[in-house]
Formats: structure tokens, C-alpha cells, sequence
């Protein structure tokens, strides 16, 4: 987490739980002058999922009232771990490295960058996001620090959730002639000379369509990186002073989560 931000959340809290805010009078809200803008899809019958997964299954075991006069209502659930907005831990894609559940909140959580790379995408629907594209962003708007997260906005989650449009195919179980976008293993490597904590991408996966190695994946999990795929909602977040939380399902041994994103951006 910012540095800056965290000391600020962890005095607010303190004062919080004393019951006093700066003036010693009512609680102060930690998250105070900032807004809270969800960057997940939500998980139903239409969830968008990887073709050679398992779908989301939501089926129900018990809905109504009950004899003892109170209701009551539970579902199981099925699906593939990479379906939907989800992370890919590190051990996905690079043998010996962590799990989901071995990776700690302050991987998942930092200063926002989000890197606009919409109009070479809406040119090239199979478009890989070169290094030079990153070098421009901190041309315009400064480095981009270690411990960083950054996450593309390709555009694409608008066309969410029709397969075939965000896909560029909606054949069950074949994953041989997708098409969107995703990024270079060029970019892949920058981000990781830049120490960045985590990265993300709104398609549904941080490679693009068409690839078959996964050059991207793989250099990102040799370095711990962990990713997030099939985020949503970047058109609310600017380019930089927001921060990311992600919260994925805490699989022990999983190679990846469905994951609640949020970020936290600066109101007004």
C-alpha cells in the first residue's frame, strides 16, 4: 500500500477506535474524501468465461420458508477459477511460485495506474501493447513507481458481457480463434524492471487473443507478479491518484480466484 495513504487510513482508524475523531468528537470515516468504485463483473448466468473452463453454476438448494416460520435461502457453486473477473496467481503460468492463497494484501493492493490504450486497440483487435506505449504514459503523466499497480483499459469491458463480441468467438470448449486484445511480453517486462506489484487488464487475458504461448503470463509469473483479468468500470478511474484493492477468494492452493476489485479515488 502508498506509504502516504496507508499512515492516513491507519491514524484514522486509530482514532476511529478510540471513538474520537481529530477533535476528539464523533468517529472519523477512514475513507474519508475518497469514493469507492467497484471494478468487478458480476458473477451470473451471463459471466463471461474462459471457452475451455468450466462456466459459473449457481444452483439453488433451498429457497422459501421453512417449518420453524423463518426463510431461508442456499445455493453451490461451480465454475473454473479463471472465470469471470478473476486473478491468476503467480504459480499459474511459472512452476515453484505462489499461490493465491500465499500472497499477502499488500501484493494486491497499490498507488493506480491506468495505462489508456484504447485506440490502437479499437484499430487492432489483436493488439499487444508494445513497451513503448508505457514510456509514453510516464512521458505524459511521470514514472511510475515500484510497488505500483497498473492495469490496461483496452475498452473492451464495454462489450461485456456478449461472448462473441469480447472473445471474437463463442465456440464451447475451443479456444483457437479468439480475438482482443492484451499486452506485449515486451510490456510484460518493463513492468516487471519496474517493480510493479500487481497488473490487470480489462479482456480476458493479460495475452492477446490469438496467442498460444502465453509470453505475457509467463514473464509475469517468473517475477511473482500477479494479474487481474476481466476487470471493469476503468472509464471511472484517472490515469493516476486512485488506489487498488483487490480481495480474490482465498484459495489456498489455487492457481487463480474470482477476485472483488475496487479502487479507492480521490471524491470531487
Amino acid at each position: 500500500m502508498d506509504a502516504r495513504l496507508a499512515i492516513v487510513l491507519a491514524g484514522t482508524l486509530a482514532a476511529s477506535s478510540l471513538g474520537c475523531g481529530p477533535s476528539g468528537g464523533v468517529p472519523t470515516d477512514p475513507l474519508e474524501g475518497f469514493r469507492l468504485v467497484d471494478l468487478s463483473h458480476a458473477f451470473d448466468d451471463s459471466t463471461v468465461f474462459w471457452p475451455t473452463g468450466r462456466p459459473f453454476e449457481h444452483h439453488r438448494t433451498a429457497w422459501g420458508a421453512q417449518p420453524g416460520g423463518f426463510w431461508y435461502s442456499a445455493y453451490e457453486l461451480q465454475f473454473s477459477e479463471h472465470c469471470g473477473t478473476h486473478l491468476d496467481a503467480p504459480i499459474h503460468f511459472a512452476e515453484g511460485q505462489a499461490t493465491v492463497g500465499a500472497l499477502t494484501l499488500d501484493q494486491l493492493s497499490g498507488p493506480l495506474v491506468v495505462v489508456d490504450v484504447r485506440a490502437a486497440c479499437e484499430a487492432d483487435r489483436d493488439h499487444a501493447v508494445p513497451a513503448a506505449a508505457l514510456d509514453a504514459h510516464e512521458a505524459e503523466f511521470g514514472p511510475i513507481a515500484a510497488g505500483a499497480a497498473v492495469l490496461f483499459r483496452t475498452g473492451w469491458s464495454d462489450r461485456w458481457p456478449d461472448t462473441l463480441a469480447y472473445l471474437g468467438d463463442d465456440t464451447a470448449g475451443s479456444a483457437d480463434n479468439l480475438h482482443f486484445p492484451g499486452i506485449s511480453p515486451e510490456a510484460a517486462a518493463w513492468l516487471v524492471g519496474r517493480a510493479v506489484a500487481v497488473t490487470g487488464i480489462d479482456t480476458a487475458s493479460i495475452d492477446p487473443g490469438p496467442s498460444t504461448d502465453f509470453a505475457a503470463h509467463q514473464v509475469l509469473a517468473a517475477a511473482g507478479i500477479p494479474i487481474l483479468e476481466n476487470v471493469a468500470s476503468l472509464q471511472q478511474i484517472p490515469a493516476r491518484g486512485a488506489h487498488l484493492l483487490a480481495f480474490p477468494m482465498k484459495i489456498g492452493a489455487g492457481s487463480g480466484a474470482p477476485c472483488r476489485i475496487a479502487a479507492l479515488v480521490p471524491a470531487g
